[in-house]
């Protein structure tokens, strides 16, 4: 993880809650990426008692996770008021008349930042990340994960790879060198850091979308209407000439295919485990003792 990856986060709180109102809009790939992790999620047997769906943004990975486990408490964490706002909008929505049973649980919505989390050490048991951590330090981030995760507590997360946007970050190279797309983990560091994070079994993988435009200039709006704008210290301060904008246009064209433009996006799918259990014992062989009690079969 080199110093070039520096990302001010006051401009992400700001960016994401400017774009509260119509991200559902444009979110395409927030809601793919969002329904693949949901699949994953069901091959696993978990009855969780605490869920945290940390990025919650505006709600729709929430109000699933609320159906799938009606039983589990819901926390959701954003680090912009107005994502936050727009969730509980659209959550009192999908639930309807139903919010009004007695034993319906509503969310805890908690303003918060994934490297700072709000919560008690071993108090969740589902940690839901859909494309938030990018925007993390995640040596702090996944620590921080693994110290609110009960030991057999689950996270399950999507990331952006580098190659995202690959081709309007090209695109931008022909015009100057300045950053204009944000920089992302490959899936090495990632993995590295949740290995530093002691969280236990990690698995990664990774797959790739594309998004077709007619132009790149409905690209670039997309993207800011997603709130997904250049935070990247280094990058160029003021606003950005027709001119410049121009020959970006006319770069992308390079890329055209059957009549759209492409826009690619490296998606990194990971998940890992709680900690283990400080009952159990290590020899110094490296073999594991674990009391009986805790045997619960194969394969979690």
């Amino acid at each position: 993880m080199t110093e070039q990856f520096k990302l001010v986060k006051a401009l992400v709180a700001k960016s994401f809650g400017q774009a509260a109102m119509h991200y559902d809009d444009v979110a395409v790939l927030q809601r793919q990426t969002g329904d693949e992790l949901l699949d994953r999620l069901s091959l696993v047997k978990l009855a969780p008692k605490r869920i945290l769906d940390l990025g919650a943004g505006t709600g729709r990975n929430l109000i699933q996770l609320a159906e799938r486990y009606p039983d589990a408490e819901l926390v959701a964490i954003d680090i912009a008021p107005a994502m936050l706002k727009k969730a509980k909008q659209n959550f009192q929505n999908a639930m309807g008349f139903k919010r009004w049973l007695p034993k319906q649980k509503k969310p805890a919505l908690l303003v918060g930042d994934a490297e700072n989390l709000p919560l008690d050490d071993n108090s969740v048991d589902l940690v839901f990340a859909n494309l938030a951590l990018q925007w993390c330090d995640l040596k702090i981030s996944f620590a921080e994960i693994e110290r609110i995760l009960r030991p057999d507590g689950l996270l399950m997360f999507t990331s952006l790879g580098p190659d995202t946007l690959y081709e309007l970050r090209e695109a931008w190279a022909s015009v100057d060198n300045y950053p204009h797309i944000n920089i992302f983990y490959d899936m090495h560091d990632v993995g590295e850091a949740m290995v530093n994070a002691k969280l236990a079994e990690p698995v990664l993988d990774m797959d790739r979308y594309v998004l077709r435009y007619d132009t790149a200039k409905a690209l670039m709006k997309d993207l800011k209407v997603l709130g997904a704008s250049n935070v990247n210290k280094g990058r160029r301060r003021g606003l950005t000439s027709r001119l410049a904008l121009k020959q970006v246009a006319d770069y992308y064209e390079k890329y055209r295919d059957n009549k759209v433009l492409p826009a690619s996006y490296e998606v990194i799918f990971g998940h890992a485990w709680g900690p283990i259990d400080s009952s159990q014992t290590t020899d110094k062989d490296g073999t594991v003792h674990i009391p009986v009690s805790q045997i619960k079969g194969l394969g979690r």
